[in-house]
This record gives C-alpha cells, structure tokens and sequence, in this order.
C-alpha cells in the first residue's frame, strides 16, 4: 500500500506514541521501504548497494563533501546527487549504476587520488573503481605527503557531538585545510582524539606520551588524569568537567576503563554471593 505521507510527518498508533511513515521507492529496480526522512544513501543500503563514502557518519548530519555517494534520482524528477544528504521521497526511482552516477563517482576519486596519492584509503578505493592514475597530475613536493581529504569530519564530531569547536576549516580552493585559529595551541581542545578516531585516512597523529596527550596536527598538549587505583594515565584533564555534568559518577570518572570493568566485576561476584540461589 502506497503511503500518502510526506517529510515530517507521523501516524499516530496506540496510546501517545508516535510511529514514522514509511516511503516506498525502487533502487537499481528493487523496491526498497524504509521510514519517512531516510536519506537515499540509507536506503540504498538498505537494499544491499555498497556506495563509497568518505565524508558520511550516521552519527553526525549530512554533509555532502566527498562526492563519493553519487547517484541520479530517474523519478520524481531527474538529477544527480550526493545521496547521503538527500531524503528519499514516495515513488523515488534511484539508479547507482548508470554512466552518469559511476562518472561523477570516477571524477570525485580522480581528484582525491590527485590531492592524497600516499593514502592508503585512497588508493584501496580508486582501485576498486578501476582507477591507477589521476588526469589531475599529483600534488606540490611540500604536499606531497598530504592524507587530509578535508571529509570534515573531524571538525564536524569536535563541533556537534563533542561541542567544542577546537578545529575549523581554514582558506579556500587549494589552500583550504584544517586547524586550530591562528595554528597555535587551542584552549578549546579538551584532548578527547575524537577527530583522530573518526578521520578515514589517519591524517590526524595524536600520541600519549607520559601524562601529556599530544595532538600534533593541531600543536596541542594536554595534560593525561591519573587513575588512582592503578597510577596509569588514561583520560585529558580538560574532561574533568563531565565530572561536574554527571555528579553522580565521579567515582567512576576517575578511574580508567580497565579499573572500573575490574570494579564492576567484583561488585557482581560480591552480589551473586550474597544473594539468595
């Protein structure tokens, strides 16, 4: 049955819980249905595509910058987009294999591989597509060991999910990259690695070097906590403010993972033995 909602929307079911709609589109003609607000990306997948992607994380909103995930929509309309910042809409018609979407998808590879031809990433991925060379030629000799593809989503997970907005894109056309204002050490950075966890090509080199976590790409050290029940270092001080967020952990907090798994192991043995069988 064929589903009269749009974006947005919701039926309504039992008691006050809501539920989405559902959309009904085909995909290299297979129907796919999935929740209303989707993104086509989503659904391809859903339907057991793989797209390559550089820039996508279901964890962070769209962004649509690697250009990677490329398809042409055929109906309700005819264009060419980045599917993991389009919603899929009711009698969408989505193709990833036709001339149009594996060109744009040839091209986007084509200029990573011309800017970071030393990735590992980079490389594994044109190969998959065919590709060994870029017509775009290779970069300057003073970049030629870039790995940053400028995905974002190092700047987007510091900004939206970690909420400190140490890292900014910085310049335009080729001289746009990333980093700290003024390429000094950054008060806004609480050293959480989070920006060299998600990087897809580990353009970000971070190391923990006795109690200091350095953060080369951005010039910026913080000092390592110490747990007490073990002495080793384990988190950036600068996240001691989450102790003052969630009062009611501090305890926890303040010891490292491996002592709070210990911790916790006890205190399930000491229960299942006072507990009655």
């Amino acid at each position: 049955m064929t589903s009269s909602r749009r974006f947005g929307t919701c039926g309504r079911i039992s008691g006050d819980r809501e539920v989405k709609s559902m959309i009904n589109l085909t995909v290299n003609g297979q129907p796919v249905t999935v929740p209303d607000g989707t993104t086509v990306l989503q659904a391809v997948r859903a339907a057991g595509v793989e797209l390559p992607t550089l820039c996508y994380h279901e964890g962070l909103a769209p962004y649509g910058a690697c250009r990677l995930c490329m398809v042409v929509i055929t109906a309700p309309r005819h264009a060419l987009v980045a599917s993991c910042a389009y919603p899929v809409e009711e009698g969408m018609v989505v193709e990833t294999n036709v001339p149009e979407a594996a060109t744009a998808r040839h091209l986007a590879l084509e200029f990573l591989l011309s800017r970071c031809p030393q990735s590992d990433v980079i490389r594994e991925m044109a190969a998959k597509e065919g590709i060994t060379t870029s017509r775009f030629g290779a970069p300057p000799p003073e970049r030629a060991d870039e790995l940053c593809v400028l995905c974002g989503l190092c700047v987007r997970v510091c900004r939206e999910a970690i909420g400190a907005a140490a890292i900014s894109f910085i310049g335009r056309g080729m001289e746009r990259r990333v980093g700290t204002p003024f390429d000094v050490q950054s008060d806004a950075c609480i050293g959480c690695g989070a920006c060299a966890e998600i990087c897809p090509t580990g353009a970000i080199k971070m190391e923990d070097q006795g109690n200091k976590r350095i953060l080369h790409t951005w010039h910026t050290t913080v000092e390592l906590h110490t747990c007490p029940q073990c002495g080793r270092f384990f988190v950036p001080e600068p996240m001691s403010f989450l102790k003052e967020m969630f009062p009611e952990i501090e305890d926890l907090w303040a010891l490292c993972p491996e002592c709070r798994q210990q911790r916790a192991a006890r205190q399930w043995i000491e229960q299942r033995a006072t507990s009655p069988v």
